[in-house]
């Protein structure tokens, strides 16, 4: 078997083998580069209408028991947030909840800017093959990924293989003209 069969096979197979994993990968992958342009994706991060000259005098206590009002984000306790986000240059704290609700607080008056569901999170795990289960992760998404990485490779070499016999052939041609010339 020549390389380039071998190549053409990978390529084939491989196509086949990664064809439902690739497809969620790029249609996660798209909504993922649109979430900052959809709020439906991902809420727009607002900003505190104070501005406030240093640090703010709030307590990450106040802000835990401003989240924890909010009946949407279903906390219990402070476990129950998947991530807690301050972001001091727009003066607000961005709570996300693990049931996937996003409430976002004034530093300073503790108001609730926006509360949104938040889907990216949920896209994100899609398009690491997480959200089916951690085993489809690391066994199905993983490899779909290194045979890919292959089809790219062995995709190089076949793309520019034409090229390179056509050079091949040229300089042999060139080298053929040249002895006739010589004679």
């Amino acid at each position: 078997m020549t390389v380039n069969k071998l190549f053409r096979d990978i390529h084939h197979w491989g196509s086949l083998a990664v064809m439902i994993p690739l497809g969620i990968m790029i249609v996660a992958g798209i909504f993922l580069m649109l979430k900052k342009e959809f709020d439906w994706i991902q809420p727009s991060s607002q900003s505190s209408t104070i501005e406030a000259a240093g640090a703010p005098e709030t307590t990450l206590l106040e802000l835990y028991e401003a989240a924890a009002a909010i009946p949407e984000l279903e906390t219990t306790d402070w476990a129950r947030f998947d991530r807690v986000d301050i972001q001091p240059d727009r003066g607000i704290v961005k709570f996300v909840s693990t049931n996937r609700w996003e409430a976002q607080i004034d530093l300073i008056t503790l108001e609730v800017l926006s509360l949104e569901y938040r889907r990216s999170d949920l896209i994100e795990q899609i398009h690491d093959g997480s959200f089916f289960a951690d085993w489809v992760k690391l066994y199905v998404f993983l490899p779909a990924g290194v045979v890919l990485f292959v089809m790219w490779l062995t995709g190089i070499w076949l793309f520019f293989l034409p090229h390179l016999k056509r050079w091949q052939r040229r300089k042999k041609r060139a080298a053929k003209l040249a002895v006739r010339l010589d004679t």
